[in-house]
């Protein structure tokens, strides 16, 4: 049963997104929130946080007020009066009684129609702009047959019906139906040749009627042939012309508004419509959660094509099933269902497969590679083909379109045949190429199986032929461009069981590039699978396997899967030393990789001779400046800076920044790395000029060589805000900070790992700030990200508790701040081990948590604990060990026991002013705390 609206809905918030076209979970998702919370605040019965304020009016681009977010008490006051600030004011809609005199539009009304309203408002606006040439009052809505163009002329001619004094509605499909609605023309207007034999008499009569009047709609519907169009249209025109048609090209005829399929949101609505599910007039609000669920997934089942739709609402109310029972049937009844119609007279009686396949034997009759070109577009991913996948695969495409892949007038010709029909869309500003899921549906439901199979085949081969050969930031364009075809074949081969090294050779390219942002979920099965065939088919101690062992290895690292990633490298090591040598590069990548592995588990002292001996083999083979003998050199200076060998780690640094300008040119993307880190040692020395330097160069290089919101630029945005943080510039910081997050939002996803890191860096400062409620908010979010990435007990995870840890401890809630804490500390002890360093984080921030509770004797033994993990595993001199002897000189100072604060202030004095250098903020810190202590002894 309906259910009738509720008066407190915040329709202007809903208004926002419908319009859109974005569902409840899809607003959720960019915001982090959930869809119960969406449908709270749309509804009334809660109003968003401070937090979620911003982030909506940021989302839309529009105030608080303007989204309907404001409280009654703080709206603004209202201006008297609003003036009008566009060209064409859109009149009200026609009520039933607005008929011009002159109608002859032969169908009714479509009480289902739904949606379109931007559309059908820019063409009047299109059709009534001042002072416009007759070609501007002309105009076509073209699309792909059952794209709804009839019904959008339709509603136009009867929504500003009042705006004119005369509506003609012709159908153009055939040279007869065009005369004959040239004849009901004449007879309607009672021209004095209506009853002329000779109909060109006829055709001119109409023609001078039309040139001598305004005021008028003249419908060309289902306009082919342009040329019989042309026929029938004078050349000046004082009313308004509007074509219906599938095809692309219209020459003078008419200007072009290209209709798309509908947006989720009206989809939904109009199938819920027409299969009587909701009233005409219903609203997506009073139905039911099921029913809204079923109709959106029939909808993205259809790619929301309206035909479709409209069949589909036609069967559910004929044959009275449920929309989750149609959806069953058509996964295993797709061909039956698309060619049936119905029983109900309609004005478009033909289903969606006649539809098609009438265009469909004309293009195969006319051009047989244009044919062949649609069954290939039918096997790829609809929206984004590349046109070079046909050039560049062409060898793999079969001999009719290898024949024409070379031929730029030939492909031409073949993709011109296609946009007649408007069965292909072309986008020459990207060189793309689209087709509807549906009208691959149609196409493959008419090929017989071994030739399905033979399509599936001939698309990995040539996906694999395009798709860059090594997977990096310099190639990230292409691998971004042919991904969504890359995908599409890892299902190709996955749903034919195909097994030769060229589907292995793109499934590991596919999941590196997937592993480089973050999707591990997605990236895992493809490096698995490779894994599986390159040894099927090359054998277990092939070096391609060796590869591919490596590539996954390399997800487990960044995952945090330790062990899981020691036992691949180990292998892929082996497989290489066996097959190339101990001193072949390779071997060396082996190497650097498992040093890189153990400094990332802390295990320092046994990454450093992988990676020395990595770089020495490196320097031996292939001489002291290749750029592959950066990669160790980088891990080096990173492994250096994290024990505190800062001294060490600089020159080792700058040396593989040369290295790479050497080789690439200073302003090269593999330059950015090195000076990224150089950026970090600088800040973690306190040298912020130099640190903001070298951020901003390598933000600057990433940004000219990928554009501003790439994922590489991501990381050199949040070492500033950590920078900007560091140095109290919190409105700077919080800029950078949201800019990474956006990034990593937009590229990898809103639940994505990698926006933990920015999301953590403004939880925290927004918790330095005192806003503890949007502190808490992005701290929380980052948390049940990391949760649901790598589980509830991975490390990853200890990053988030130990921060809100630290923000309910700043917020005196004692209780919840040991409870994150301890959390954090048994999940890294159950890890790690009790005696590794990265538990002195936890353990730190218990002890200040125990001191502002006056539990001093835990807090004593908590500080003990982690100054000793620090010193055995960071060295007596690292920074880290003086923050933990300055946190004991300030807890002996509040216990009066002076002689030891002083023994400890001065003691982390000495390391400070030797790592930091004597102006380091931090040797600052200490230096204060120690000379006003000593003036209150004196």
């Amino acid at each position: 049963m309906d259910a009738s609206p509720s008066t407190n809905f915040n329709h202007r918030l809903r208004q926002e997104r419908v319009g859109r076209n974005w569902r409840q979970q899809d607003l959720a998702d960019q915001l982090g929130t959930t869809v119960v919370t969406i449908k709270r605040w749309e509804r009334g019965s809660q109003c968003p946080s401070a937090y979620f304020r911003v982030k909506l009016c940021a989302l839309f681009g529009k105030s608080a007020e303007e989204l309907g977010l404001l409280l009654e008490d703080q709206q603004p006051a209202r201006p008297a009066e609003d003036k009008a600030d566009t060209c064409v004011e859109t009149p009200p809609p026609s009520s039933s009684a607005d008929f011009p005199n002159l109608w002859a539009v032969p169908y009714a009304r479509n009480p289902f129609f739904t949606g379109r309203e931007e559309l059908l408002r820019s063409l009047y606006e299109k059709l009534n702009r001042e002072h416009s040439m007759a070609l501007t009052q002309s105009w076509a809505i073209s699309g792909l047959g059952g794209i709804g163009k009839t019904q959008i002329a339709l509603e136009y001619a009867y929504q500003y019906r009042q705006n004119y004094s005369a509506v003609f509605w012709i159908s153009a499909a055939t040279r007869e139906t065009l005369q004959a609605g040239i004849i009901t023309i004449a007879e309607l207007l009672q021209l004095p040749e209506k009853d002329e034999q000779d109909q060109e008499k006829v055709l001119q009569a109409v023609k001078r009627w039309l040139t001598t009047h305004q005021k008028w709609l003249l419908i060309l519907d289902n306009v082919d042939d342009v040329a019989i169009a042309h026929n029938v249209v004078p050349p000046e025109r004082p009313g308004h012309l509007l074509l219906t048609t599938r095809v692309q090209a219209l020459g003078t005829l008419a200007q072009r508004i290209e209709v798309e399929t509908m947006g989720i949101v009206e989809a939904t609505l109009f199938l819920l419509r027409r299969a009587k599910i909701l009233a005409a007039d219903g609203l997506l609000e009073w139905v039911s959660e099921k029913d809204l669920a079923g109709a959106e997934a029939v909808a993205i089942e259809m790619d929301f094509l309206p035909l479709a739709l409209d069949q589909a609402g036609a069967y559910i109310e004929e044959v009275g099933c449920s929309l989750s029972a149609y959806l069953d049937l058509y996964r295993t009844h797709r061909k039956d269902l698309l060619q049936h119609r119905g029983q109900m007279p309609t004005d478009h009686p033909e289903p969606v497969t006649t539809t098609w396949s009438l265009s469909f034997q004309k293009i195969e009759q006319t051009i047989p590679a244009a044919a062949e070109l649609l069954r290939l577009c039918a096997f790829l991913e609809p929206d984004a083909i590349p046109e070079e996948l046909i050039g560049e695969g062409a060898a793999q495409l079969g001999p009719v379109l290898e024949s024409i892949a070379k031929n730029a007038f030939k492909l031409n010709e073949a993709i011109e045949a296609l946009r007649k029909f408007s069965l292909l869309q072309r986008n020459p500003e990207t060189k793309m190429l689209r087709i509807h899921r549906l009208v691959q549906a149609v196409l493959k439901d008419a090929i017989e199986t071994e030739e399905q199979r033979q399509w599936a085949e001939r698309v990995v081969r040539a996906t694999n032929a395009i798709f860059p050969e090594s997977v990096e930031m310099v190639t990230s364009s292409q691998c971004r461009r042919y991904l969504p075809q890359a995908q599409i074949c890892t299902m190709l081969i996955q749903n034919y069981a195909f097994a030769f090294v060229e589907a292995a050779s793109l499934l590991y390219r596919t999941a590196c590039y997937l592993r480089d942002y973050a999707l591990y979920e997605q990236a895992e099965p493809l490096f698995q699978r490779a894994i599986q065939i390159r040894e099927q088919e090359l054998g277990l101690e092939h070096l391609l396997v060796a590869e591919a062992l490596h590539g996954l290895a390399d997800l487990y690292l960044e995952q945090g899967k330790y062990s899981r990633a020691e036992a691949l490298f180990e292998r892929a090591l082996r497989i290489r030393e066996q097959e190339l040598g101990v001193e072949h590069p390779l071997t060396a990548t082996s190497l650097d990789r498992f040093g890189h592995l153990y400094y990332r588990q802390g295990k320092y002292e046994q990454a450093e001779p992988l990676l020395l001996s990595a770089l020495h083999t490196f320097e031996q083979a292939l001489g002291p400046d290749h750029p592959q003998v950066a990669s160790p050199l980088n891990n080096l200076g990173r492994l250096y800076w994290q024990q505190g060998k800062y001294e060490q780690a600089e020159p080792l640094l700058l040396r593989a920044s040369h290295i790479f300008e050497q080789v690439s040119g200073p302003e090269h993307p593999q330059v950015a790395s090195p000076l990224a880190n150089l950026g970090t040692l600088y800040w973690q020395q306190g040298r912020y000029e130099l640190a903001e330097t070298f951020y901003q160069r390598a933000l600057h290089i990433y940004e000219q060589a990928f554009g501003p919101e790439h994922p590489q630029a991501a990381s050199p945005l949040h070492g500033l805000g950590i920078l900007y943080c560091q140095q109290g510039k919190y409105e700077l910081a919080e800029i950078f900070y949201q800019r990474a997050l956006h990034i990593y939002e937009q590229m990898s996803g809103f639940e994505s790992p990698q926006v933990t890191y920015p999301l953590n860096s403004l939880g925290l400062l927004y918790c330095q700030q005192g806003k503890y409620e949007l502190a808490e908010s992005a701290l929380e979010r980052a948390l049940r990200v990391r949760e649901q990435a790598f589980g509830p007990a991975h490390p990853q995870v200890t990053y988030s508790l130990n921060s809100l840890g630290r923000l309910y401890w700043q917020q005196g809630k004692y209780e919840l701040a040991e409870s994150f804490y301890r959390r954090a500390l048994c999940i890294r002890e159950r890890t790690f081990g009790p005696d590794h360093p990265m538990l002195a984080e936890p353990l730190n921030g218990l002890a200040n948590l125990y001191r502002e509770q006056d539990r001093y004797e835990q807090a004593e033994a908590f500080y003990q604990r982690v100054l000793i993990l620090r010193q055995q595993h960071l060295g007596p001199q690292h920074p880290d060990v003086a923050e933990t002897l300055h946190d004991l000189a300030y807890f002996y100072r509040l216990q009066q026991q002076t002689s030891e604060a002083v023994s400890h202030y001065q003691h982390a004095l000495a390391i400070r002013e030797q790592a930091l250098g004597p102006l380091h903020p931090k040797t600052e810190e200490t230096r204060n705390a120690l000379t006003k202590l000593l003036q209150e002894i004196r």
